[in-house]
């Protein structure tokens, strides 16, 4: 199989090849390994191969090659380092239930990605392993923190690849390499046994994915609770692959042309929400201007108190893990700095700012009333060059950290804090070549009717065409 016709297809498409015969698994998988092993070097986006693994048979996905960020998820006989320089290559021992999820879906882990570490920053660039770089431009952020698996599936080298999103971690990677990137309703698919609600319930997890058939078909295949689950969310009322594929309805949208946040937002990015709008007016959906505007200093406070929490935690427990020293030689500087925030914070200062996201939760949830979605951009800015978010910066603090890193995100952590749904789609890709994401945020549990949508926009703006144009690595400008 060459990799034009391998790269060419999406994951169903794969998927069929092997079931009819015209193709073998091992030969897809063989011709995704020759693909990273050529390509990869340039990209940096995968860190581990693995042979061997197991996967189900005569399941939507069978044979199709796939990812996994090591983050959260982990994999049998996969390393899963966060990005840190602190935790060793040592294989896992056991799948996460959503990995078993993943492998009876029929996907075929060859490898793992990178991530920036401890998944907090919009670009992934590591101390540990360098920069993951952007397919459409060598030297340019590939996103965060599932840049790896952003950047593998936009190369080619994988049709689908695990990311997780606890601020925009789908959704950023997914606008910088052109990709549809959907973060799923909170406890829309599972989390355990490791965590209940990783991230004060910020976290979700999903994939990256070019096609929108993809990412529709294999929600049904993961979604719903695992044993034990902290939360059960209502099942859709039908599958997700039967709303994406009903006609398009007339949608009221609300159209956010810059932040709810109220920060700057590059003009490439308020061209692609802009165009996007006239298009959606074309395809027959209503327009009104979004009500949904937050102060970004008070979130900026709130959620930086949650993140730094979160950054504590994992300091003390890979020190405890591995007998390393929270120190320089061993984690990031900024991995550092919102730890030693994070253990600082009182108990209080956590609760209130627990009160605060359900504050937004409640006012954001009762803004909707009046919509059925809210489309924006997805970031503030097209692709940063590499050095733009350092990690690896000793003279920032844990609050000038988080306010960069969201400013950049400008749009897509409100819905981390919420639970809803929200989806990157490719639309609109800058005069010098690089992508830019237009985000649609729909009511709790409502990802049929913006995989609906998505459906509408990719046959209306026909983006695998575009896609395919990156399948060779360009050269930095």
């Amino acid at each position: 199989m060459q990799f034009s016709e391998y790269a060419s297809r999406d994951g169903l498409a794969l998927a069929k090849l092997i079931a009819e015969g015209e193709v073998t698994s091992r030969e897809v998988a063989d011709c995704a390994r020759s693909a990273i092993s050529e390509k990869n070097p340039a990209l940096n986006a995968v860190l581990a191969t693995l042979d061997d693994q197991s996967f189900e048979n005569g399941r939507a996905f069978s044979g199709v090659p796939f990812l996994v960020k090591e983050l959260i998820v982990h994999a049998r006989g996969a390393p899963c380092r966060a990005g840190s320089r602190a935790l060793p290559a040592v294989p896992i021992e056991a799948d996460t239930n959503l990995m078993r999820r993943f492998r009876a879906a029929g996907l075929h882990l060859i490898g793992t990605t990178q991530t920036p570490e401890a998944g907090y920053n919009a670009t992934t660039e590591t101390v540990a392993f360098g920069p993951v770089h952007n397919p459409w431009r060598a030297g340019y952020s590939a996103g965060g923190s599932s840049g790896g698996s952003g950047a593998a599936v936009a190369a080619g080298l994988v049709p689908i690849a695990h990311a997780n999103d606890g601020g925009g971690s789908i959704r950023v990677p997914a606008s910088c390499d052109g990709l549809v990137g959907l973060k799923p309703t909170r406890d829309r698919t599972p989390t355990g046994p490791d965590y209940g609600e990783p991230l004060f319930g910020h976290g979700i997890e999903f994939v990256v994915t070019r096609s929108v058939r993809d990412c529709t078909a294999l929600l049904d295949l993961v979604a719903g609770p695992d044993v034990g689950a902290p939360h059960i969310i209502a099942p859709p009322a039908q599958t997700f692959a039967e709303a994406a594929a009903k006609p398009p309805a007339k949608l009221k949208i609300a159209y956010e042309p810059g932040s709810m946040f109220g920060t700057a937002v590059h003009e490439e990015c308020t061209l692609a929400a802009e165009k996007t709008a006239r298009r959606l007016e074309e395809l027959g959906h209503t327009l009104i201007e979004s009500p949904v505007k937050l102060d970004f200093e008070e979130f900026a406070e709130h959620i930086n108190v949650t993140w730094c929490a979160f950054n504590a935690q994992f300091v003390e427990q890979v020190c405890v893990a591995t007998g390393c020293a929270p120190d320089s030689d061993h984690f990031e500087a900024v991995t550092l700095t919102t730890a030693e925030f994070g253990a600082r914070c009182k108990s209080t200062t956590l609760i209130s700012a627990l009160e605060y996201i359900n504050r937004i939760s409640r006012e954001t949830g009762e803004a909707f009333r009046d919509f059925d979605m809210l489309m924006s951009c997805t970031l503030g800015a097209p692709p940063h060059r590499h050095g733009v978010l350092d990690q690896n910066n000793p003279n920032i603090s844990a609050m000038d950290w988080t306010r960069q890193t969201f400013q950049y995100a400008t749009n897509t952590p409100l819905f981390n804090s919420t639970g809803q749904p929200a989806i990157s789609l490719p639309l609109h890709w800058t005069e010098d070549d690089l992508p830019v994401g237009v985000q649609f945020a729909g009511h709790m549990g409502a990802e049929g009717e913006l995989l609906n949508l998505a459906a509408q926009l990719e046959t209306a703006y026909d983006w695998g065409r575009k896609q395919q144009e990156v399948f060779v690595l360009r050269d930095a400008a």
